[in-house]
């Protein structure tokens, strides 16, 4: 048995700066927020970071300075904030790279590099906008002539995910919606993984049809307890509403955010 339980400082010291990150979750839910908050206190950077739909995740990390670019189908806070702040003014000021897709193109991308392909092909984006904003190109099929958009693959050199339970051997189980998290732990060279609790791996052997993140995929694993806060977390918690609503009003000035920044990441310290 390989035990591969550390702490989340070693844990994200092992990302590059530089390095390509997959995010896991799906906007304001199970969002690996606590990796997150320790890629800002170790500030790291150059990043760039692999979502299908990011919100709070996304947006702090551009906004701390740690990411410069992002491949994602959508960013934002949804109905309930909005746009995503600190990413749109980012964007707007050229401070990140936007390399805009849909969420499927974000979902092919990582199939292609699963299946160990230099893209894969997709029907119905054609006359869609994106195909001259991202230069995709398009692949006739050898079968029938017909026309397909060509999606190059995207392999994350290491994918951040929260799940509910996980063994020391990597094993991970996610209840409920396990949003494009399979897939990028798969695509990913490797995983560092979060949980909410960490349990024996005979408790994991007893049920293995549960397991989504096999172990043999991560790299490191690190049980923090509500580590997805201040985004949801299954049936375990849902987001933090005000601390999101304080985290937006901070957005208002440069001032106020970095206020936010020390108070609320750089200056906390994490239990180990």
């Amino acid at each position: 048995m390989t035990n591969k339980h550390t702490t989340l400082e070693r844990a994200i010291a092992s990302i590059d700066d530089g390095a390509v990150v997959a995010l896991g979750g799906n906007t304001l839910h199970r969002a690996p927020s606590a990796a997150v908050h320790e890629l800002i206190r170790q500030r790291k950077h150059g990043l760039e970071l692999v979502k299908t739909a990011g919100a709070y995740d996304v947006d702090v990390l551009v906004g701390a300075g740690v990411a410069d670019r992002v491949s994602a189908g959508f960013i934002g806070f949804e109905n309930v904030f909005g746009l995503a702040p600190q990413y749109r003014q980012a964007a707007e000021q050229g401070r990140v790279q936007v390399n805009e897709h849909a969420c499927y193109t974000v979902i092919t991308a990582l199939r292609a590099a699963i299946q160990g392909v230099s893209f894969l092909p997709i029907a119905g984006m054609l006359t869609s906008d994106l195909m001259q904003a991202r230069s995709f190109k398009t692949v006739t099929d050898p079968y029938t002539g017909r026309e397909f958009a060509a999606i190059p693959a995207i392999r994350p050199d290491v994918a951040l995910i929260h799940v509910h339970e996980a063994d020391v051997e990597g094993n991970g189980r996610i209840y409920g919606s396990v949003y494009e998290d399979d897939l990028m732990a798969r695509a990913a060279r490797r995983v560092i993984l979060t949980c909410e609790r960490l349990i024996s791996a005979e408790e994991m052997a007893q049920q293995p049809e549960l397991t989504i993140i096999p172990g043999l995929q991560v790299s490191h694993v690190i049980e923090v307890p509500r580590g997805a806060h201040p985004c949801s977390c299954g049936d375990l918690y849902s987001y933090d509403h005000d601390y999101l609503a304080e985290y937006i009003a901070a957005c208002n000035t440069p001032d106020s955010y970095r206020s936010w920044l020390d108070t609320h990441i750089l200056g906390k310290v994490v239990a180990q």
